[in-house]
């Protein structure tokens, strides 16, 4: 029996996927995996039989990803599955920033108890005339599961598309419309877009990569747009930059104390993903891993353990091994069973970073003593017998 621990609500029609096999516990330390949102784990003491940690989403930042590798616990998240909610806010976000459609709500809420309500609205309508994206150019910065799509919307809409990602993967290229117009460096999207949304990780490279040096290269009156990551904006920059009128209106789906007063910005309460469908999507992803990963060792959109997929196991046992990255280790592995007579049908070994993972198919049994043997060989974090 598989025991599982939900830190948020979780989308039933995800958790319905769980078959017999599995138990909802509300007890943490009970859980042999865990099913997360947004709940912090940063703080949270992981317990010993904890396997795997799948976040329902795809930001990880609520969740110790050293600390769990280093324990041997995968940690996995949902990349794409809220690709299309976030797709569409960020085109209404395109709409919002162009149109002044928020100035207009805002100013419609102050005369609505006014008899000559309809005639002020003609009168003063022309103070929040905006533009029309057809034929403007967008950059988009990160072309990902998100990134695509919003590439491909935008340029559906009639604009001219400028798409930048040194690190695009294969699956993403394919799905990329033949129209974007690929460049090799962000500082051209800078040059040259009137508009600018980024959909790239946090990382120490992209931190803060909206700043005062690159808004400078940006046209006057560009409109920026972050439906990806709150750091990836130096605030302080952004809101001089907004005051000079350099930009002309910021939409960030992250409010903070600096952006949900600013002038100039339009703060979205973070609802890129706050769709049925995006948690829907999310949950059953986030599903699906565990039992993959519970049931046959695959591993698929981890951030701490590399993808490893086994297919099914035809012999008699399946042993997963997490591990440190240091040499010696499969010869550790296979020397350990051939002293106890045990044949090896399969083998797969696959590393990311510091850490490693090795799945090995066998023919017979795994005594409890061979089990004990792995655990304690320096550098194993974790063993798993299936």
């Amino acid at each position: 029996m598989v025991k599982y621990n939900c830190q948020n609500p979780i989308a039933p029609i995800g958790l319905d996927l769980f078959t017999e096999e599995y138990q909802k516990v509300d007890s943490l330390p009970e859980a042999d995996a865990v099913l997360v949102r947004s709940a912090s784990m940063l703080d949270t003491e992981l317990p010993e039989n904890l396997k795997a940690i799948a976040r329902a989403g795809a930001g990880v930042n609520n969740i110790p990803i050293d600390k769990c590798a280093e324990k041997g616990i995968v940690v996995f998240n949902t990349p794409g599955a809220n690709a299309n909610g976030v797709k569409e806010l960020v085109i209404a976000g395109l709409m919002l920033a162009s149109r002044n459609i928020v100035g207009g709500i805002n100013w419609v809420q102050t005369i609505k108890d006014d008899e000559a309500v309809a005639k002020l609205v003609e009168k003063g309508k022309s103070k929040f005339a905006g533009r029309e994206i057809e034929g403007k150019k967008l950059g988009v910065i990160g072309l990902g599961a998100i990134g695509v799509l919003v590439a491909n919307a935008a340029k559906r809409l009639g604009m001219e598309v400028y798409g930048c990602d040194p690190y695009i993967s294969v699956q993403h290229a394919w799905n990329l419309s033949r129209d974007i117009i690929y460049v090799k460096t962000k500082e051209e999207i800078y040059r040259t877009c009137d508009y600018i949304t980024v959909h790239v990780p946090l990382l120490e490279d992209t931190k803060k990569m909206i700043n005062k040096d690159t808004l400078s290269m940006m046209k006057d009156g560009v409109v920026i747009l972050n439906f990806a990551r709150d750091l990836l904006v130096n605030d302080d920059d952004m809101a001089e930059a907004l005051k000079a009128g350099k930009v002309a209106s910021y939409v960030t789906d992250f409010p903070n104390a600096k952006t949900a007063g600013m002038e100039g910005a339009i703060a979205i309460p973070h609802l890129g993903a706050s769709t049925e469908e995006s948690e829907d999507n999310c949950a059953i992803m986030a599903v699906k891993e565990i039992m993959e990963y519970m049931e046959y060792g695959t591993i698929k959109n981890s951030v701490n353990y590399p993808d490893c997929d086994a297919g099914v196991c035809t012999s008699a046992k399946r042993i997963t091994i997490n591990h440190k990255n240091i040499p010696n280790m499969l010869t550790q592995f296979t020397g350990l069973f051939s002293v106890e007579n045990i044949n090896i049908s399969n083998m797969i070994n696959k590393s990311r970073g510091d850490y490693a993972y090795t799945v090995l198919d066998i023919e017979g049994d795994v005594s409890e003593t061979a089990a004990q043997k792995l655990n304690g060989i320096e550098g194993v974090l974790k063993v798993r017998v299936l």
